[in-house]
């Protein structure tokens, strides 16, 4: 009896590690068991994420979603984010793959659409950059012949761009649609928040000016507040806050930075205050949740 697509699919990427392991196909990784925990706090870029054994949790500013097998999740630009990972009810491991998005392939499928199909609605505007769907069949289809690949590495470079395109055909189908299209067109308003998101990620930790990052998506100010809080779920100074903070984090567990410098280097004054909104952020003072993300690698 041949095995269904969930399960071909679970077998393919049953070869991942607990960390983020590259495939050999472009754009595509793929995960497995129990992730260390402040990997999964982190800046998400955007992605086709499909979960296929286990459970995963994700919240974003004030949001939090749940999605389970046969479920994918697609994030439609770069958010700061918190994630959660939980193995089946019978114990087996976490597994999931993805694909990283990248605007111009969706540009050059929207390009082959009939004239309409790339069109994007006035309702981009106040679409979140984040969603979960059921999996179609057809998309799932489209996933086994790409993971296939990784046990045909000469026939990647010739067949995974076309697995590629019919995986972001479906997704555009779905109800998440409007995220692809919005990426890959310049003149929506996720685009341009886009752009001034990709400001803030280059400075920040510098100080915040609304008006410099209004300018930079083409907006007024009033108009780039309602857009970015409907895009990322959060406010512009709350998506630096969050971003200083995971930076803070990395810096702590993996550069064993000090507090006082870790606070400085991403862009606070007051070591007093960061080491406050850390600790309202991830749970507990620098210091001490360093020093269990550090204990908790090692056991790993």
């Amino acid at each position: 009896m041949n095995p269904s697509p969930l399960e071909e699919l679970r077998h393919l990427a049953s070869r991942a590690e607990n960390r983020r392991t590259d495939t050999g196909i472009p754009r595509v990784a793929m995960v497995q068991g129990a992730i260390p925990e402040h990997q999964l706090a982190a800046v998400y870029d955007p992605m086709v994420n499909l979960i296929l054994q286990g459970s995963k949790t994700m919240t974003i500013g004030g949001h939090t979603l749940a999605y389970d097998p046969a479920t994918y999740f697609v994030m439609s630009i770069d958010l700061p984010a918190v994630g959660q990972v939980h193995a089946a009810a019978d114990g087996a491991p976490y597994l999931a793959v993805s694909l990283t998005l990248e605007p111009a392939v969706v540009a050059a499928l929207l390009a082959d659409l009939p004239r309409g199909g790339s069109d994007v609605s006035a309702t981009d505007a106040w679409e979140p950059g984040f969603s979960v769907a059921a999996m179609t069949p057809q998309l799932m289809d489209a996933w086994v012949r790409m993971l296939r690949l990784m046990d045909k590495p000469a026939d990647i470079a010739a067949l995974a761009p076309g697995c590629e395109r019919e995986i972001l055909y479906r997704v555009l189908q779905g109800p998440h649609g409007g995220m692809l299209r919005a990426i890959a067109t310049p003149d929506s308003a996720m685009a341009r928040v886009g752009q001034a998101i990709a400001h803030i990620r280059r400075e920040f930790a510098q100080p915040l000016r609304v008006e410099l990052l209004a300018e930079v998506a083409a907006m007024s100010v009033s108009a780039f507040h309602r857009h970015f809080k409907a895009v990322t779920a959060q406010s512009p100074v709350q998506y630096q806050k969050r971003l200083r903070l995971l930076q803070a984090r990395m810096l702590l567990v993996a550069q064993g930075a000090s507090v006082a410098g870790a606070a400085f280097a991403v862009g606070y004054e007051s070591a007093t205050q960061f080491s406050r909104e850390y600790a309202r952020q991830f749970g507990a003072p620098p210091a001490r949740d360093a020093q269990r993300l550090v204990a908790q690698a090692r056991r790993a």
